[in-house]
């Protein structure tokens, strides 16, 4: 089984009972992942003083405000690849460096992934499409997205937990 079947076998096994409420069980699973992600990744980058946005363990890794550029970049990118559209922004990464802006395109990645979800069916989500992994589902682009999030958000977690912050994933506000 591929890490991929295994994140879509684990966001079905989450929710199974909205899941087989539902006439779109793939989207609900879907979606459960997603909305169980989202706030924290809000959350940690309206907590994070504006400070810490430039705060790096090491030299070699990315700051705490790249990871948050870099996943609202790649938010941006999944969910349009799952959409069948082009991104609507890009280069946050490498472009804003404030808290302000930061935060600013996390959120509007967020709001757009929301949008997308929303509008994803099983019957539209289980067409097969292009994408850099290869030949792959709209809702597997969607559950990729998820998990890639996640692993960032690990990321972060483990920025704030140096810096004494409790994140929002363990119960800080």
């Amino acid at each position: 089984m591929t890490r991929l079947q295994s994140l879509a076998v684990v966001a079905m096994l989450a929710v199974p009972s909205l899941a087989l409420a539902q006439d779109n069980p793939m989207q609900t699973s879907v979606k459960a992942a997603w909305e169980s992600l989202k706030g924290n990744l809000a959350k940690t980058a309206e907590k994070v003083p504006e400070d810490l946005y430039a705060f790096k363990p090491v030299p070699e890794v990315r700051s705490l405000g790249q990871l948050i550029g870099h996943i609202s970049d790649a938010q941006f990118s999944m969910c349009a690849a799952a959409a069948g559209e082009k991104p609507a922004q890009s280069g946050i990464e490498k472009s804003a460096t404030t808290k302000a802006a930061l935060s600013k395109a996390l959120n509007d990645s967020i709001a757009y992934c929301d949008k997308v979800i929303a509008g994803m069916g099983d019957a539209k989500g289980l067409e097969v499409t292009k994408f850099f992994l290869g030949q792959i589902t709209r809702h597997g682009i969607l559950s990729f997205n998820t998990a890639h999030s996640y692993e960032h958000y690990g990321n972060l977690v483990t920025y704030m937990r140096l810096k004494g912050i409790v994140p929002p994933s363990s119960g800080g506000n």
